[in-house]
């Protein structure tokens, strides 16, 4: 595995993201700021995409977390044409950006799992809409064949373009109990395959998974930061109704981490990200009327906050960690 934590060589200053947005860690609309001078908003699509893990070919039933009844509800409506689902979404969005540009995010499901002549029929249209600077392609490790890469390596040359890999755990007993359906090996083959297209790369992962342990959980972490990506996004594990998790969860009654552990784990986890890495997302927003536990995730721009505060008091900061290994 490389060491790409050289802090000293290939990371941002801690002072180009310890003040912007008052934040200690490197945000995603900082980045956006950067690279494209203005304000971006992603425009979440639902494509109708499904997951060889839901239909019968690695697995049934999906991720244990992931209800079968409103698969993608955090998306635009998947009834509607890809094109009047973004514009459904961008007209709403405009009213709080005026002067803003747009990446298509292709979210529910996973979007690589079809045909490339259905997949140029789903992601083409997007790029020609005015003021659309990119896309991201929320997909898994196991599901981008060599013709999909083949035009992704396309697509790349010719928009902003993230593939944003589900990995959640690198633990092999929670990756069996959650129903992932695929190993970490084809997600660290993934990664490199992507990378050496100079595909922008965003890794997804859970904390809270089911009898997960603190220790377990920064582990996973370190493994993603040594790998070359670009991106995290750091989820909250929420039990929503209608899953099999929440199955469990009544069956067993595990452990749901406190808002304080929760924030004590970012805070802790953070410290050991390349400064370089984009975090994406610190905490989810489930819906209130699905939402099982915890209830506490429902207040987001407390936990942001919380995590905020927890960073100064302990004076750290993104990537502090990986500082003593240079």
């Amino acid at each position: 595995m490389i060491e790409f934590y050289l802090y000293d060589k290939i990371a941002k200053k801690r002072s180009d993201f310890m003040y912007l947005n008052n934040k200690r860690y490197y945000t995603l609309d900082s980045f956006y700021k950067e690279k494209f001078g203005c304000k971006i908003a992603k425009v979440s699509l639902n494509a109708g995409f499904t997951c060889p893990n839901r239909d019968g070919t690695k697995g049934v039933g999906g991720c244990i977390y992931c209800s079968s009844l409103k698969s993608g509800e955090y998306a635009g409506e998947k009834e509607k044409d890809i094109v009047e689902q973004f514009n459904d979404i961008k007209d709403v969005m405009l009213h709080k950006w005026k002067d803003a540009k747009f990446i298509g995010y292709f979210q529910a499901g996973t979007n690589t799992y079809a045909s490339v002549e259905k997949l140029k029929k789903v992601f083409e249209p997007i790029l020609t809409l005015p003021n659309v600077v990119g896309i991201n392609i929320a997909t898994r490790p196991d599901s981008i064949t060599d013709e999909c890469l083949d035009y992704l390596k396309d697509l790349n040359k010719r928009t902003y373009l993230t593939i944003e890999l589900g990995l959640q755990t690198i633990h092999d007993s929670t990756s069996e109990l959650i129903n992932r359906c695929h190993s970490l090996k084809e997600f660290h083959e993934m990664v490199i395959k992507l990378r050496k297209n100079n595909i922008n790369v965003v890794v997804h992962i859970i904390n809270g998974l089911p009898y997960e342990t603190k220790e377990m959980m920064i582990e996973t972490v370190k493994y993603v930061n040594n790998l070359d990506i670009q991106g995290i996004k750091i989820h909250m594990l929420h039990i929503l109704k209608n899953t099999k998790l929440a199955d469990l969860y009544e069956k067993e009654h595990f452990h749901v981490l406190t808002k304080d552990e929760y924030i004590d784990i970012v805070v802790s986890e953070l410290e050991y990200i390349r400064p370089n890495i984009v975090v994406h997302r610190i905490t989810g927003d489930p819906k209130v009327d699905d939402l099982i536990e915890p209830n506490w995730l429902i207040k987001k721009f407390v936990v942001l906050n919380d995590i905020d505060k927890e960073l100064k008091r302990r004076d750290t900061y993104q990537g502090k960690m990986l500082e003593k290994k240079n």
